[in-house]
């Protein structure tokens, strides 16, 4: 099985389940009302004081009353606080948590709640497609700026495993990636941003029309001969 298939079918082709699109980092519900009109399937909210992306439990609160019906909540932690993630969770109630797959041996978490792991570039995982993460993430050394993930290496993980593909995508390349690495799914947060901390609604459109329409597009080793 190449890179560009997964069960003999490339992904997002016919007997594949969509690419799974996130755009992570959303503070406004302009942004927020941009990503789901344009077909996104998960939406990240930043706690993290470090981030310019950066809310308060009680602003996401009001935020993700705004996420229509079917689209997945995500909230995303960088080495967090068991208290944060206790007040997250009280305050959001999220479909996913997104961390550090270091983070996740030392938090407690409730019973049924899906977490997404983040592996990164430069830092060791499983070398055994079992003992990889069902799903999982891969970034940059740094997330949220900018830093192009490794998509060689991210066209081998996605053999393993349903990888969610970031770092350093935008609407320029996120079709030259999804056709390079297939993965399950494709994570943006700089990509789609007029200044830092500040999403476009405009590039959150063109990202998401860029992506579905690359799944739909057989790579060369799909490509009939």
């Amino acid at each position: 099985m190449t890179a560009a298939t997964r069960d003999g079918v490339a992904h997002g082709m016919a007997g594949t389940p969509p690419l799974w699109i996130k755009i992570c980092g959303l503070r406004t519900h302009e942004a927020i009302r941009a990503a789901a009109e344009a077909g996104a399937n998960a939406l990240g909210f930043v706690f993290h004081a470090g981030s310019p992306r950066n809310l308060d439990p009680g602003a996401a609160r009001e935020l993700q009353r705004a996420v229509p019906a079917g689209i997945e909540r995500v909230a995303v932690f960088l080495h967090p606080v068991q208290a944060l993630v206790d007040e997250v969770l009280a305050a959001v109630a999220p479909d996913w948590v997104q961390t550090d797959a270091d983070d996740l041996a030392t938090l407690r978490l409730p019973a049924g709640l899906r977490v997404l792991p983040v592996l990164r570039i430069g830092t060791p995982w499983a070398s055994r497609a079992e003992d990889l993460p069902s799903r999982c993430l891969l970034d940059g050394a740094r997330s949220g700026a900018g830093e192009r993930a490794d998509w060689r290496a991210a066209a081998q993980l996605a053999r393993a495993t349903e990888l969610v593909l970031a770092g350093g995508l935008d609407p320029a390349n996120v079709a030259e990636a999804v056709r390079a690495v297939r993965p399950f799914g494709v994570d943006v947060s700089s990509g789609v941003e007029r200044e830092r901390g500040v999403k476009d609604p405009a590039r959150i459109r063109q990202f998401v029309r860029a992506a579905r329409e690359a799944e739909r597009t057989p790579s060369v080793e799909e490509s009939p001969q």
